[in-house]
C-alpha cells in the first residue's frame, strides 16, 4: 500500500462507510483463497461468485446493455463487414498483456479509460451503443477495454487467465464461421451470431478458430455484478496506482 492508495482509500470509507471495502483490502493480504482454475490471475476479490459461465439476461444490471448490443447486431455487422473490407488500416495486432498475435486483430472502441473517437466514423453503432448503455451507465469497468476482436482463420489463444475476478467479459458474436469455439474452465462453448455470452475470465480460458473466415466479436469488459459502487471506487484507485508505479500509461 502507498499513500495515495491509503488516503484513496478512507475517501471511500468516509463516504460509504468503514466496511464498504473490506473486500477489497482482503484481496490485498496473502493467502487469499482462490479456484484451482483462477490460480494464473493476479487478483481475486473474496466474495464474487466462483461460476465461470453466466445467463447473460440473469444480471438486472447489466441485461439492458445486452438487449441492446443483440438489438442493433445486424448494423454492427454491417459497418465491420465495411471495415474489414475499405479501412483494414483501421485494425491492428491485439495487444494481450501475457502476448500479442498478428493473427488476432482488433479495432478498439474504449481503450485507457476513454471512448477512442477516432472509431466512432468506423463503428458508429456499436460506438453509440457503448457510450449509451455501458460508458455512461458506468458499467464498463474503466480499468479495461471494449474493442472488436478478428480471430483469422486457424488462430488459437492459448489457455490463460486474466488479471482478475471483480470484472466480467462480454462478447457479442458479431460474424461468427463453424469451427471455432470458446472453452471457459473446462466448458466449451461456441458463439451464436448476433448473442453474446458473458463469463468471468479470472478463469482459464482459451478460443479457436478452425474456420475458413475470420471470427469477429465484440468485447467488452464490465463490472462484475456481484461488486459495489464503493469497491469500484477504490479498485479503480488501487489498480491506477500500482500501473503509476509499474511505469505503465
Amino acid at each position: 500500500m502507498t499513500p495515495e492508495i491509503d488516503n484513496a482509500f478512507a475517501l471511500v470509507k468516509e463516504e460509504y462507510g468503514a466496511d464498504s471495502i473490506e473486500r477489497v483490502e482482503r484481496m490485498l493480504q496473502p493467502k487469499n483463497e482462490r479456484h484451482p482454475l483462477q490460480k494464473g490471475a493476479k487478483w481475486i476479490m473474496p466474495g464474487i461468485s466462483q461460476q465461470p459461465w453466466h445467463d447473460p439476461y440473469g444480471h438486472p444490471e447489466l441485461e439492458p446493455i445486452i438487449r441492446a448490443f443483440e438489438a442493433n447486431h445486424a448494423a454492427i455487422k454491417q459497418e465491420m463487414e465495411t471495415a474489414w473490407a475499405e479501412q483494414r488500416g483501421e485494425f491492428s495486432d491485439y495487444e494481450h498483456y501475457l502476448t500479442r498475435q498478428q493473427n488476432w486483430q482488433a479495432l478498439y472502441l474504449f481503450r485507457k479509460g476513454a471512448l477512442v473517437e477516432a472509431s466512432q466514423p468506423t463503428a458508429p453503432t456499436a460506438y453509440k451503443v457503448l457510450k449509451e448503455y455501458a460508458v455512461d451507465t458506468e458499467k464498463l469497468c474503466p480499468l479495461l477495454e471494449s474493442h472488436f476482436s478478428t480471430l483469422l482463420p486457424g488462430a488459437r489463444i492459448a489457455p490463460h487467465c486474466d488479471l482478475w475476478n471483480f470484472s466480467i467479459n462480454l462478447h457479442l458474436a458479431v460474424d461468427i464461421p463453424e469451427d471455432c469455439g470458446i472453452t471457459v474452465a473446462g466448458e466449451t462453448r461456441t458463439w451464436e451470431e448476433g448473442k453474446c455470452l458473458l463469463f468471468d475470465y479470472s478463469f482459464e480460458h482459451e478460443a479457436w478458430n478452425s474456420g475458413s473466415r475470420p471470427r469477429t466479436a465484440l468485447l467488452m469488459d464490465l463490472w462484475h455484478p456481484d461488486t459495489t459502487v464503493p469497491e469500484r471506487k477504490a479498485l479503480v484507485a488501487l489498480i491506477t496506482e500500482v500501473r503509476k508505479l509499474m511505469g505503465e500509461s
